[in-house]
């Protein structure tokens, strides 16, 4: 189609002018160009404006006082034009006030505004771009650095357990290796997306740009949702660049809030489906990625696909088992109408603490396993005492301490379980050697044990019985804090009392989603009663 653009003079001499031309529009002060201006801001060949196969674009030809689109002064890449945009060369304004354009061909352009050139894709199956591991595109082998990147990610899927550890293993590695300001691993809850992000990781400052006084750019978005949609619902890597030349690319958020000026985005698949997208970029002080990179970018995602797939079904795996185990304590605590979820609380309490405490990464897994089934062993307990309203005899009282061993028997039959025993069988052991049932003392007692039992402790004191009604949080706290060193592991303890508020706020939220029935809701409040602390 023929392709023509219609400008409209707006101020001084040139107001209501009009110039129209097809193909190839020069701009400046001097014959024999298209568009005259007889303007001392204008420089003698200032800007061009061509038709190019995507649409009409502006391009600066280094002018002096420069030339600005919409407010925005252009460089010397091709910005798209379009109707009603403003073009401004030195002080003399024009508006387009029409444009004949060739539709970009399909498959050309990104949903929405977040646009950027294209400058290559690649579409190979798992088993091609597995090939790239010890070659390039050219069939050569790869440079040790690159070569070592990849092999560090088949490293990483034999020795990282957690998704979330492996995630982040692999993007450090492909950041450094490829030489990114920041990268990201986008995952999809579905076949069909949205695609979520799982992993990121900034790379390494520019010491040219610092030097320069720019530092590098890391921005509030992290990577470009148009871009990685395209690459997973189009099932190809894309690499794209000179964004800063680009208005559609420069002017979108995640791509000018980002300061992304090169972008290569490959597909993370296996045979069996696509699972997300890695997302790296550099910024406008970086050389822009190759597209012999983009080959390797890719060649590293068919690598690493598979370790995270199985991450993924790991994850579910042990989603399942959690939901399996809080379905059995659900069913525990439904035997015993007056502590309806006790066992959340306790979790919540716990985890919350052990993470203060910095507690190593598996133990706090223990932990949020184990603290659901600290009181397994009450369903060995018979009813006429478990549910008895008043408050149990010497022999009962004997009987009901049984439920600590009862629930330790019944986890040792079952392999996976066995980490968390210290937990069921220890968290009523008192730091002074007081407890039960084996009366360990101090640092005998599993810090999995000590953690639960403040938590377990602190909610059995807030919570009503029938025989007597919940404690103020300000006189539970005031009895963990005289339990310092006697009951409780007095380092966890002072960690918990600085805890205060935090434990206070998640109180609130347990109420407020109903998830408690004998939390009283004056237990919240301030206020000064006394009362013993609970020990079963």
């Amino acid at each position: 189609m023929r392709r023509t653009i219609r400008l409209r003079g707006l101020n001084g001499a040139v107001k209501g002018q009009v110039w129209e031309g097809s193909d190839l529009l020069r701009v400046g002060r001097v014959e024999p160009l298209e568009v005259i201006l007889d303007d001392p801001s204008v420089s003698r060949l200032h800007a061009e404006l061509r038709a190019a196969e995507r649409g009409w674009r502006v391009r600066d030809m280094g002018s002096t006082n420069g030339t600005r689109l919409n407010g925005v002064r252009v460089g010397s890449g091709q910005w798209p034009l379009h109707e009603r945009d403003l073009l401004q060369f030195g002080e003399v304004a024009v508006v387009v006030e029409s444009v004949s354009e060739e539709r970009p061909s399909a498959g050309s352009e990104l949903a929405g505004t977040d646009q950027m050139r294209v400058e290559a894709t690649t579409r190979t199956t798992w088993e091609e771009a597995l090939q790239g591991v010890a070659f390039d595109s050219h069939r050569t082998p790869r440079a040790g650095e690159q070569l070592f990147a990849l092999v560090r990610a088949g490293h990483h899927l034999g020795h990282i357990e957690r998704e979330e550890d492996l995630l982040h293993a692999i993007l450090e590695d492909a950041v450094s290796v490829l030489d990114a300001q920041r990268g990201a691993i986008v995952l999809a809850e579905s076949p069909e997306g949205p695609l979520k992000l799982k992993a990121l990781v900034t790379g390494r400052s520019n010491p040219k740009a610092v030097a320069n006084g720019r530092p590098e750019p890391t921005g509030r978005f992290h990577f470009s949702q148009s871009l990685a949609m395209r690459c997973f619902t189009k099932g190809e890597s894309i690499l794209c660049h000179r964004a800063d030349e680009d208005p559609e690319l420069a002017l979108a958020k995640s791509i000018a809030g980002g300061s992304m000026a090169s972008v290569v985005c490959v597909l993370l698949r296996t045979p069996r489906k696509r699972l997300g997208v890695l997302h790296l970029d550099r910024s406008p002080w970086q050389k822009a990625f190759t597209q012999d990179e983009l080959y390797l970018a890719d060649a590293l995602a068919a690598q690493v696909s598979a370790g995270i797939e199985s991450a993924q079904l790991l994850r579910r795996q042990r989603d399942l088992f959690l939901e399996t185990i809080t379905t059995l304590a659900q069913a525990v605590e439904m035997r015993d109408e007056y502590t309806g979820n006790h066992t959340t609380r306790v979790t919540t309490y716990s985890l919350h603490l052990a993470e203060r405490l910095e507690m190593p990464a598996n133990d706090i897994e223990l932990i949020r396993i184990g603290t659901p089934l600290h009181d397994i062993g009450k369903i060995g307990i018979d009813d006429a005492i478990l549910r008895k309203p008043d408050r149990l005899t010497p022999e009962e009282f004997a009987i009901m301490k049984s439920h600590t061993v009862k629930g330790a028997d019944i986890l040792s039959t079952i392999r996976d379980l066995r980490p968390i025993i210290p937990i069921v069988r220890s968290h009523h052991e008192r730091w002074d050697g007081k407890g039960y049932p084996d009366g360990s003392a101090g640092n005998e007692i599993s810090p999995l044990a000590r953690v639960v039992a403040l938590a377990d402790a602190f909610d059995a004191m807030t919570s009503d019985r029938p025989y007597r009604k919940g404690m103020p949080v300000a006189a539970a706290f005031a009895e963990i804090e005289k339990g310092c060193g006697s009951q409780f592991d007095p380092t966890f303890a002072a960690v918990f009392l600085d805890m205060r508020d935090e434990i206070v706020h998640q109180m609130k939220k347990l109420l407020a989603v109903g998830s408690s029935t004998v939390i009283a809701p004056a237990a919240i409040a301030e206020g000064t009663g006394k009362a013993p602390v609970p020990s079963a």
